[in-house]
């Protein structure tokens, strides 16, 4: 059989990526936008919140971490299985919809157990958010170009979180918190449709073919392998050691992110002496440049690491977490916002310096009709230990300092999370040995 082209597979692409698939990439990185957005607002709208219903920073740091945490990260993996094996755009544009109803139910809460219900749900929806779409980009973007677009598809964190600091401290100044909530979730709904109608489902895997193989790939498209099983995936995800290390290392760090990010505000609120307006303006545009500027700093880099060093994935978030965590601890101890604002623009963006490497050693790892499960798995670890126990454990030490420090009590629970910055930094250090050994066990075989 005479040698074809790329395209005459297809699903496959040549050159660079097509204008369809910087759309869809658009398209999804706003949803993710939308989805942090409704994360992060309960943790933006804490001070008014806390006003009317009189809730203590141990009950906000259960909802926003812990209970959050326990259907978002679990209902993950289920979610992850049937995406595999159906169409991932309708899976993500459904969970869309229902996370986006449950963040508008949030404005109607009379009380903490409505509040923490609605909080519950918008995990629910969540749940089948980011696994499906990192999947679905590592299908429209060929190998090389996978780290640069899944660092800019996590540019949606830092940019929903900035928008939800504008939005979120501008319509609570003017208005009320609750008009925040409930326009972000129509605005949500509406998104859900647009990706329902407008995105198409790539072929999976449709780019990991050789161009060589031509004759396995149509023999391939006319018997597609089956996906493999639930455990089966469960079974290689955690008996590979670099993609065990990797969600450990990383819920090490996600530990100290998820902590900040979901208190920081109130903090510079009750402790700096920051008001809404000042948070809406000053707080927004430092969250939006310095993690945008490291999740997708971190992207490029790994591209171009990589290639020659897959180290790369463990040392570049370790070499960040070094230098961030000197300028975490003055942020804590500065007295000015201002001065406050500008040790906190490093770690800001160094701390993120973890999520592209991951996510893209996770696609590259596996095989495609186990993508969305494996991130989910990846998920699930990080966001347990990060998202389920950071901002619970800061909430609580908030807590247990406030006999003794009254006026500082989230400043004592916040030096609490330096030495978790060492345990984060160990253990990509750890990693970075395990790559090492993996990579030397391939060339041997």
């Amino acid at each position: 059989m005479a040698a074809a082209t790329p395209s005459a597979v297809p699903g496959a692409q040549s050159g660079r990526p097509g204008a369809r698939a910087w759309f869809v990439l658009a398209l999804l990185c706003f949803v993710y936008v939308l989805n942090f957005l409704d994360r992060q607002l309960l943790s933006i709208l804490a001070k008014p919140i806390q006003d009317e219903l009189g809730v203590t920073d141990g009950q906000l740091g259960l909802i926003s971490g812990l209970y959050f945490a326990m259907f978002y990260c679990i209902l993950a993996i289920p979610v992850g299985w049937l995406a595999d094996r159906t169409n991932r755009v309708r899976v993500l544009s459904l969970a869309c919809a229902l996370w986006s109803a449950a963040t508008a139910a949030c404005g109607f809460a009379q009380n903490y157990p409505q509040l923490a219900t609605a909080r519950m749900m918008v995990g629910v929806g969540e749940a089948g958010g980011v696994p499906p779409s990192y999947a679905i980009i590592s299908d429209y973007f060929r190998p090389g170009t996978r780290g640069t677009a899944l660092g800019l598809f996590n540019l949606g964190p830092p940019i929903g979180s900035a928008l939800g600091v504008a939005f979120g401290a501008s319509v609570a100044a003017a208005y009320s918190w609750r008009d925040a909530f409930i326009w972000v979730g129509v605005i949500g709904v509406v998104t859900a449709l647009i990706v329902w109608f407008f995105v198409r489902e790539p072929k999976k895997g449709g780019l990991d073919e050789p161009v060589e193989a031509v004759e396995e790939a149509v023999q391939t498209l006319a018997a597609p392998e089956p996906a493999p099983g639930f455990m089966a995936t469960c079974r290689m995800y955690f008996s590979n050691p670099v993609l065990r290390g990797m969600a450990l290392a990383s819920g090490a760090t996600q530990f100290v992110t998820y902590a900040l990010m979901n208190f920081a505000t109130l903090f510079l609120m009750r402790e700096k002496g920051m008001t809404l307006q000042e948070i809406a303006l000053w707080y927004a545009l430092l969250l939006g440049v310095s993690v945008s500027l490291g999740i997708f700093g971190s992207g490029w880099l790994i591209d171009r690491l990589s290639r020659r060093y897959k180290t790369a994935y463990a040392y570049l978030p370790a070499v960040g977490l070094i230098v961030a965590a000197p300028f975490f601890a003055g942020f804590v101890w500065a007295s000015d916002w201002r001065v406050a604002l500008l040790f906190l623009s490093v770690p800001m963006a160094l701390n993120y310096f973890y999520l592209s490497p991951a996510v893209t050693l996770v696609q590259e790892e596996v095989r495609p009709n186990q993508r969305v499960l494996a991130g989910a798995l990846l998920l699930l670890v990080m966001n347990l230990i990060g998202l389920g126990l950071g901002p619970t454990f800061l909430g609580a030490a908030s807590d247990f300092f406030r006999a003794s420090h009254p006026d500082n009590s989230l400043q004592m629970a916040f030096y609490c999370l330096l030495p978790f910055y060492g345990l984060a930094i160990v253990m990509f250090l750890g990693l970075a040995r395990k790559i090492r050994l993996q990579s030397q066990k391939e060339v041997v075989s």
